[in-house]
C-alpha cells in the first residue's frame, strides 16, 4: 500500500534532512512532494504543475520523462546496472569515455569518471597535486591553488577550500588549505571599487600578476568559465578567459575549468570553454553529461597529465564505487546524441534572445538592481535601494520571498540569497519561457515600491 500525503510529510519532516535549507524554516510548513513530471514540469501529489525553472538544480537539459533518455537506461538495464571500474571496464563507459574527448576542446584525451560535480573539481585538485611530483621535471614547491572570491567549486574539503562563500565555507576554516585569491569579475559590486565603464578589466590584471608572481608555487588556477554560478550568477567580461589561458600557459601553471553548471550548452556552445577557443589542463563534468537524469561526473585532462601516473609508484589512488556507471555512461551517450539530433544548439539564440528581452524589462523595476546573463541562465538582483545598490538586510531573506510567491503561480525557482537564478532546461520552448518570466515580472512588480522590494 502507498504511504498517504500524512505519512509522506510526517516521514520527510522526521527523516530527510535537505541539502542547503534551513530545516527550521522548512520544517514549519507542508513540503512540496514532486510526485511526477513530463517536459519542463514537475507535478506535485495534488497533480499541480510547476515549470522546472532551475532545471532540477541546474542540471536537467532536455527536461523530464524524454523517450530517447529513458529508452537509454531501460536498455541497459537489460545488460548491467552496475560494474567496478577498478582494474576492469564496461561498455558505456569506454564508449562515453571516447565520445567526449572527439567533443571536447583539442588535446583533452584522457577521461577519469566519478560521481558529480564536486568529485570532478576534487580529482582535478588531486592530479594537479600530484603532477607537479612526478612530471620529468618534478617542481615539489608548486603545491599552492588560486580561484576567485566568491568561488564555489563543490563541498567536499579540497571544494571548498578553493571556493569562498562564506555562508557555505567559513565554518570549516580550520580544516582547509590556505588559498591564493583573487578578485572576482563582479562588474555591478566591483572588489575593486570600479566602474565596468571606464575599468580596462582591471580584475583580470591582478589575476594575471598573481599567476605570475606565485608561478614556483602555483600547482594550478581554478576557475568557472564564462559565469560564476552561486556566487551569484557573474558573468566574465569578454576576453577574460581567453588572456588566463594565455597567462598559465606562459608561466607553467595548470588550468582547472570547472564546467559543471556552464557545461552541455548553457552558455550557448557545448563547452563554455569553446567560446574563447580555450583548451584547460583539465575540464570537469557534470550535472549536464547526463541530461539531469542519473548522477555521474567526468574530469577531462591531457596526455602529459597522465604520463606523469605511469610506472611504480605513480598511480593515481582515487576512486569511487559507483565510478562509470553503466546505466549514467548509457544515458550520457543518449543525452549526447539527442543534443546533436535535435539541433538543440542550435535553437538555444533565439530562447537566449527572448530570454535577455524579459531581462531588460525587469531590469527597469525599482528592487531589480542588476540583471545577469550567459546563454540559458540568469541572475537578477534585487536590492532595497537602486540608486545606491543597497541590499536588503540578510534576515527579511527576499530572495526566499519572491520564490515562494512565484511557486504559488506554478514555477519553481531558487535564490543565491537575494539573486534570482533562472535557469530552465534547454529544451524549453518560447511559450513557456514567457510565462515563467511573465510570473516573476509581475511578482517583482507587485511587491516593488520606488526605493523599496
Amino acid at each position: 500500500m502507498n504511504p498517504s500525503r500524512q505519512q509522506l510529510e510526517a516521514w520527510d519532516r522526521d527523516h530527510v534532512w535537505h541539502p542547503f535549507t534551513p530545516m527550521a524554516q522548512y520544517a514549519a510548513e507542508p513540503p512540496l512532494i514532486i510526485k511526477e513530471a513530463h517536459g519542463c514540469l514537475l507535478v506535485d501529489l495534488d497533480g499541480k504543475e510547476y515549470i522546472d525553472g532551475t532545471s532540477s538544480l541546474w542540471c536537467n537539459v532536455h527536461g523530464h520523462r524524454v523517450p530517447e533518455l529513458d529508452a537509454a537506461v531501460r536498455a541497459q538495464l537489460e545488460q548491467v546496472a552496475h560494474s567496478a571500474l577498478l582494474g576492469m571496464t564496461n561498455v558505456p563507459a569506454v564508449r562515453l569515455a571516447r565520445r567526449l574527448t572527439e567533443l571536447a576542446p583539442a588535446g583533452l584525451t584522457r577521461v577519469f569518471f566519478s560521481d558529480d560535480g564536486a568529485t570532478a573539481v576534487e580529482v582535478a585538485l588531486k592530479m594537479a597535486f600530484q603532477f607537479w611530483r612526478q612530471c620529468p621535471e618534478p617542481q615539489p614547491r608548486k603545491t599552492k591553488f588560486l580561484a576567485l572570491t566568491g568561488a564555489y567549486h563543490g563541498d567536499t574539503l579540497g571544494d571548498v577550500s578553493v571556493g569562498d562563500i562564506g555562508r557555505f565555507h567559513n565554518l570549516f576554516a580550520p580544516l582547509l588549505f590556505p588559498i591564493i585569491r583573487a578578485p572576482q569579475h563582479h562588474c555591478y559590486r566591483c572588489p575593486l571599487g570600479l566602474e565596468r565603464s571606464s575599468c580596462k578589466i582591471d580584475c583580470l590584471e591582478q589575476l594575471v600578476k598573481l599567476v605570475r608572481e606565485h608561478a614556483d608555487t602555483l600547482a594550478a588556477v581554478v576557475i568557472e568559465p564564462l559565469m560564476q554560478g552561486a556566487a551569484g550568477m557573474i558573468p566574465a567580461p569578454a576576453g577574460y578567459l581567453r588572456q588566463l589561458r594565455d597567462a598559465t600557459r606562459a608561466h607553467g601553471v595548470l588550468l582547472i575549468a570547472d564546467e559543471v553548471a556552464v557545461g552541455f550548452g548553457r552558455t550557448g556552445t557545448l563547452f563554455a570553454c569553446e567560446r574563447e577557443e580555450v583548451t584547460p589542463d583539465f575540464l570537469c563534468l557534470a550535472k549536464g553529461l547526463t541530461g539531469g537524469y542519473l548522477p555521474l561526473a567526468a574530469t577531462l585532462t591531457t596526455e602529459e597529465v597522465y604520463s606523469a601516473f605511469l610506472g611504480d609508484g605513480k598511480t593515481f589512488f582515487h576512486g569511487h564505487t559507483y565510478t562509470g556507471n553503466p546505466l549514467g555512461a548509457a544515458v550520457a551517450l543518449a543525452n549526447l546524441e539527442l543534443m546533436k539530433n535535435s539541433g538543440l544548439i542550435a535553437q538555444l539564440p533565439a530562447k537566449t534572445e527572448r530570454l535577455r528581452a524579459h531581462l531588460e524589462r525587469m531590469a527597469r523595476l525599482p528592487c531589480v538592481g542588476d540583471v545577469r546573463q550567459q546563454g540559458l541562465m540568469a541572475g537578477i538582483e534585487l536590492v532595497e535601494q537602486k540608486s545606491s545598490r543597497r541590499p536588503f538586510a540578510p534576515s527579511l531573506r527576499t530572495g526566499a520571498a519572491v520564490c515562494r510567491k512565484v511557486r504559488e503561480q506554478g514555477v519553481l525557482l531558487r535564490p543565491l540569497g537575494d539573486v534570482i537564478v533562472v535557469m530552465p532546461p534547454l529544451a524549453i520552448d518560447l511559450s513557456l519561457l514567457d510565462r515563467l518570466c511573465d510570473v516573476l515580472y509581475n511578482t517583482l512588480n507587485q511587491l516593488g515600491t520606488p526605493g523599496r522590494c
